[in-house]
Formats: C-alpha cells, structure tokens, sequence
C-alpha cells in the first residue's frame, strides 16, 4: 500500500511538471486524472462501509471453557458494485477459530453472500467478547484502508471447565487418612482451641500450649467431622484482563478438580470461598456437585476478597479437622499463620498455590503436614495436582 501511494505521488509530481512546462490538453488531463484517483478510491470506501454487513453468531451463549462450539460468521453485499477486498482480525486474547481467515483477503461481487463455518475455544473462565473483532476494507487500487467496527459482538459466558483428575499427588502418601475420612470413621479428629474452665485436663494439647504459652485443648470432632475442606481465593489481583483471566480460570478449575475427585468417590466435602463475606457449602458426592458447580462457575472476584480472613472466620465458626485444600494466589502471612496452627492441630494442609513465580521459593514453606503445590496459569493439572 505504501509503495502504490508512492507511485501515485510521483505521478501526481510527474504531472505538475508537465503541464508546467508542456500545457496542453494531454498534460491537463493527466494532471487531473491522477488528482482524482485518490477521491474516487476514498469516495468508494465510504460507500462501501455504510453500505457493508457482517452477521455472527455462535449456537449458544454460554460456553464452557476449553470446549469445541460451533461458529459462523456472513459477510454480505447487497450493491450493485463489487467489494474488492475485505478482511477480518478476530479477537484472539482470550478465544480462537480453529480455522484461520485473518491472512485472506475477500473479495464480494454485487449480492454475494458468504457464509463461514468454523469451531470457536474460549481459553479462560469469564465475560469477553469473541468472534470477528474488526473489519478492514481497502479501494481497488489499494491507496486506503478502512476499519470496520463491527457493531453485533458476541459477548460470551465462559464457564470454567471440570478435569477430572485419577488421584492428587499431593496426597498420595496419605492412604490411610483418606480411607478414614471416607467411611467416616468416628475417631476423633484435633484441633485446639483456647482451654475454657471446665475443659478435661485429658483434652490438654501439650505441643500447642508450650508453644503459644497458654493453655490449649483438642476440639473433638469424631463423627460430626467434615473430614475435607477446600478453600478457595477468590480476590482480584489486577485490572488488567489479560491478568487476572487466567488466574482466575486456573483457580476455579483446581478447586473444581479437587471438589470433583472426592465427589467422584462419594466422599462429603465443604467448599468456602469469600463473597463478600463467608459463603459455605456441603456437597455430598456427585449429587449435589451440580449444584456446586453452577455455584462455582457463577463466582465474583473483587479486591476486598481474603482468603486470609475466610480462613480465620471458617475456624471460628466450626471446627475444620481431617485435610484441608486451599486454592489461592499468593501466600499472605494471615494464611501462613492459620495453617501452622491447623497443622499444630493434626490437620493436613494442602496449599495449590497458583503464580508464575519459582516453585524453589515455597518450598521452604512447607512441611509434612503442609503441603505447598505449585501450578501454572497456562498448564494442565493433570499429573501436577
């Protein structure tokens, strides 16, 4: 394009020179010819960006992240004149096609219609837009190009997939604990608490009252226990949507894939996440995961979220025992604190801990009872969970 606007402005200099110093009829005409092919591609342009249509379309609105749904999209001219080339880009941040037509240029003849059939993915979990994002239109002697913002975008509602995983690394070595909460067995469970006047001197915990220097008991949980807890993070740590999409995305999906592998098994578990206060739910097995996942996939994220604070609120409110599941962003020193004193009480700890950052700097955090796995926004959790 650059070249052929060059050519046309050393013709149009080309011309001036001639009539100029040559006149006449011939160079006049020249001149003016040369001086009018600028107009008329821009005239055209305009004529072809009121007149041009797109249609869109997907076969529903609400999509789950990661799956196959049909896409298509029409490009249309109802003139009596050619569009001589026209093109699209598409929104390719958080989506793709599976077939390729940003490098290909279209040309429509008068009433052409073409129609194109293709499959759309949504990478991330959330509310964006997909499909065709830009329409580019040049003149036939390719001086202009003109975007065409393409006004009915798809807005689509991406809910996060479900990986369904064979076991969890993270707690491999821990067979026997797993199998008693299962079957729900009534051996008492720990955790302490500050000692009360009328506590059985036998509920004393020793460890945790040397340690803190107050008198500390075990909470009996026996069958009442939960037995599994999984918390999940749901603050907002950026503005940026190219940000805080996959992070968001990969924690939904690990504290979904944690949920699913114990439902799967028939095994009861409790999910806490922070909206806006401390929401929790009970979900007995595969019956009521559905329900859990529409939950789920429904979350907000906002900044004032803190795990930190769900955790704190979760103690108080009832006793947490057996092995519990954090999914979260990053290690806040209120997390820290209050998985030391689970672990203190007998309790697993399993942290997913989901950043870009190097796994060797966590490592020192953890300890046999507290478990620090590290994921990637951008790779399965198959075999790393």
């Amino acid at each position: 394009m650059r070249l052929r606007r060059c050519i046309l402005a050393g013709l149009w200099i080309l011309s001036l020179i001639t009539i100029s110093f040559y006149g006449g009829a011939v160079s006049y005409g020249f001149f003016f010819g040369v001086s009018m092919v600028p107009v008329i591609s821009f005239l055209y342009l305009l004529c072809v960006y009121a007149r041009f249509k797109i249609y869109q379309e997907t076969t529903r609105r609400s999509i789950v992240c990661g799956q196959r749904e049909p896409y298509f999209f029409t490009l249309q001219n109802d003139d009596y004149f050619s569009y001589v080339s026209v093109s699209v880009r598409m929104h390719s941040s958080f989506s793709y096609v599976e077939d390729s037509f940003e490098d290909v240029e279209y040309e429509l003849f008068p009433g052409d219609r073409s129609v194109f059939e293709t499959k759309i993915v949504c990478k991330y979990r959330g509310e964006y837009e997909i499909g065709v994002k830009d329409v580019f239109i040049t003149d036939f002697f390719r001086l202009f190009r003109l975007r065409y913002a393409v006004s009915g975008q798809i807005k689509a509602l991406v809910a996060p997939r479900i990986v369904k995983l064979s076991e969890l690394k993270s707690i491999a070595d821990l067979p026997v604990l797993m199998q008693r909460e299962a079957m729900g067995d009534s051996e008492a469970d720990i955790l302490v608490r500050d000692y009360v006047e009328g506590d059985s001197l036998k509920q004393i915990h020793w460890k945790a009252t040397a340690r803190e220097g107050q008198p500390k008991v075990r909470t009996t949980l026996g069958k009442e226990s939960r037995g599994i807890s999984i918390f999940c993070d749901t603050r907002r740590y950026s503005q940026e949507k190219k940000e805080y999409l996959p992070l968001e995305n990969k924690i939904l999906e690990a504290f979904l894939a944690v949920g699913f592998f114990f439902a799967d098994k028939n095994r009861r578990f409790t999910a806490f996440y922070g909206q806006k206060g401390i929401t929790r739910q009970q979900v007995e097995g595969l019956r009521s995961f559905e329900d859990f996942y529409k939950k789920v996939s429904e979350l907000s994220f906002g900044e004032e979220e803190d795990l930190g604070q769900v955790l704190e609120g979760a103690v108080r409110l009832e006793p947490v025992g057996g092995i519990v599941f954090c999914v979260l962003h990053e290690l806040s020193p209120v997390i820290l604190e209050v998985t030391e004193r689970m672990t203190a009480g007998g309790v697993i700890v399993v942290l997913y801990l989901v950043t870009q950052k190097d796994a060797a700097e966590y490592v020192r955090l953890g300890s046999s009872r507290r478990k620090i796995v590290v994921l990637s926004a951008e790779e399965g959790l198959e075999g790393r969970m």
